[in-house]
């Protein structure tokens, strides 16, 4: 549906986002959230922000990328992404909004144009013991199809390395992504030592971010948060990695073209259809067309979909074996995967 994107449901959206998301994550974050929350003008600003979107991500993006980019301001002293030593927080606000008074126009043109797409490479974290997991289902090579694939860089989960608190790796233990989380609760996932075999990899997004165009490496750089430094290392490890291990992208609506592309899957292979932190920005219709859709791939074949933000925050896997559908909760998880719940025996 559309949204009229109102100042009162702009300012919800902020407090939300500074209370779920930042507390404990990114000080800058929080504090800016709480007073753009507040700030009548600010919330106008937002308001240019596309249809769909995460205005606090995206708005917070925008004004990332202006000074990744070298704008000269004294705001750029508050961001651990530009400076060593970042100023404490008591006067940013101030020349958070004098910044964007200045550079209006330039804000106004980004929130208009670009999406949020976050690369976050650590999600890998837990697709790993998830695909693990299909696998020991499947018993075949899978077929993976990403829908809201941004860059593609979790298309290479199988080419990363991982440890979860133990002196064990797992996955491709020669790769220079290498990626720690907690896992959390009283079960342990089932973990191969080495990546389960993957037969084939296509990534669908309404807009490919390409990682060998200047403008959207500093675009999906600028959506890291400014505090977040192990998460850009991350990143910019992973998207070297794919400049040497390009995938197959197709930029187009995942939704309409998943049947097509499904029907182009190696035979023999059960075809994995994932998405994270995708689903919230899929309208209800999609989401009900989506399920049908995995059900007529189901009806002939094994399909495995690992999904989360779709009904609920938790991440789910539902999967067709011989025409016969069934529905497992994997657990919560930390939006940026420093941990997550793993719920199956």
């Amino acid at each position: 549906g559309v949204f009229i994107l109102d100042k009162f449901s702009i300012s919800e959206m902020f407090k939300n986002f500074a209370d779920y998301e930042c507390e404990g994550s990114s000080r800058l974050y929080e504090f800016l959230s709480r007073q753009i929350a507040k700030d009548d003008e600010l919330l106008e600003l937002c308001a240019f922000a596309r249809d769909g979107q995460p205005v606090p991500n995206l708005f917070l993006g925008a004004v990332h990328y202006l000074l990744l980019k070298g704008k000269k301001h004294a705001l750029k002293e508050y961001y651990a992404s530009i400076v060593q030593n970042p100023k404490e927080l008591e006067e940013v606000f101030i020349h958070f909004k004098d910044f964007c008074q200045i550079y209006r126009n330039e804000i106004i043109s980004i929130l208009k144009s670009k999406l949020v797409q976050t690369n976050e490479v650590r999600r890998c974290a837990y697709l790993y013991p998830t695909f693990c997991y299909v696998y020991n289902k499947a018993k075949k090579p899978l077929s993976l199809i990403e829908i809201g694939t941004s860059a593609g860089l979790q298309l290479l989960w199988d080419q990363y390395c991982y440890s979860y608190g133990n002196y064990e790796v797992y996955g491709n233990k020669l790769s220079n992504v290498h990626i720690t989380s907690e896992i959390k609760g009283g079960n342990t996932p089932l973990l191969f030592h080495e990546s389960p075999p993957v037969a084939s990899k296509v990534g669908l997004d309404l807009h490919i971010s390409d990682l060998g165009d200047r403008e959207d490496y500093l675009w999906l750089k600028s959506l890291i948060w400014p505090e977040h430094q192990e998460r850009l290392l991350l990143f910019e490890s992973a998207a070297s990695h794919f400049n040497e291990n390009p995938v197959k992208l197709i930029e187009g609506d995942g939704v309409a073209l998943l049947l097509d592309v499904a029907k182009q899957v190696p035979k023999d292979t059960a075809i994995c259809i994932f998405h994270t932190h995708v689903a919230n920005q899929i309208s209800e219709d999609l989401k009900y067309e989506l399920i049908e859709k995995i059900k007529m791939i189901g009806s002939t074949r094994e399909v495995f979909h690992v999904y989360n933000n779709m009904w609920d925050r938790k991440l789910h896997l539902d999967y067709f074996i011989d025409g016969v559908e069934h529905k497992v909760t994997i657990g919560d998880t930390d939006g940026h995967c420093r941990w997550f719940y793993w719920d199956l025996n």
